[in-house]
């Protein structure tokens, strides 16, 4: 398998680092430059992961694979890495030799914020009340309203600017962005739209505002991630002009 170039890790890197501050783990180690997340209150794989940060960091790896997993069992979390191109060949050769499931690859993709579509966008103010918001989230993706004292740490936490965006029909949310202005950098979380009104335009209206109001305060590329299987959310994120920066995906051991 091909290495990738000093370029293209360098800009995963700076991906990465914008996500971890965007989506704030609870409790956060470091195992040499492996990244251990946590969080007791949401059971979301990116907020409980193993995120390893350079490809060239492959010593004692059954040592440090098991004080992970002792990590992880103290949170009744189970065991998982996720794999992005700083993973490193090695690492992965490990843990397929060990016979580690692969599973839910994602895409990051990014969008130069020039564009004309956002010039036309409506002018959006984010929400203040995180209450609302949450509740707005817990509707239109269907949660269990037990995430919500989880959802209201992890936003609360976040460091970056972070517009909330809810979109409202007869009173009722359809759709739900959160958008964090990291520096140049406008990443897109919490996407979502009611079952009931997929398909008439309102996501992509709320993204659109979203990442006007980020432009309006300095950023200049937008970027997200997305399940590789979502074929419907993958279609409306290219059609905004989003392109694939790179891949990640997750890893468990085998069950015992």
């Amino acid at each position: 398998m091909e290495r990738p170039a000093s370029s293209e890790l360098a800009t995963v890197r700076r991906y990465e680092a914008a996500g971890f501050r965007a989506w704030p783990a609870a409790t956060v180690h470091y195992d040499g430059t492996w990244l251990i997340r946590l969080t007791a209150g949401n059971p979301a794989k990116r907020l409980n992961s193993v995120n390893p940060l350079d490809p060239s960091d492959t010593g004692s790896l059954v040592d440090r694979i098991a004080r992970a997993a002792r990590r992880f069992e103290s949170y009744g979390r189970p065991l998982t890495f996720r794999m992005s191109p700083l993973s490193g060949t090695a690492l992965a050769g490990h843990l397929e030799e060990q016979g580690w499931s692969r599973f839910d690859e994602s895409l990051i993709m990014r969008m130069p914020l020039a564009g004309a579509a956002i010039d036309g966008a409506l002018d959006q103010i984010p929400l203040k009340d995180v209450a609302r918001f949450i509740k707005a989230a817990i509707r239109t993706e269907d949660l269990d309203p037990a995430l919500r004292p989880g959802l209201s740490e992890i936003i609360g936490a976040i460091e970056p600017r972070a517009g909330l965006f809810v979109t409202e029909r007869r009173g009722e949310p359809v759709t739900t962005a959160i958008c964090v202005q990291d520096g140049d950098l406008a990443g897109l979380f919490k996407i979502a739209t009611a079952v009931e009104e997929r398909g008439k335009g309102y996501g992509r209206r709320t993204i659109l505002s979203a990442l006007k109001w980020a432009r309006s305060h300095g950023a200049r590329e937008a970027w997200m991630q997305v399940e590789a299987d979502n074929a419907a959310a993958l279609s409306v994120y290219r059609s905004l002009g989003f392109v694939e920066a790179y891949r990640y995906h997750y890893r468990r051991p085998p069950e015992e």
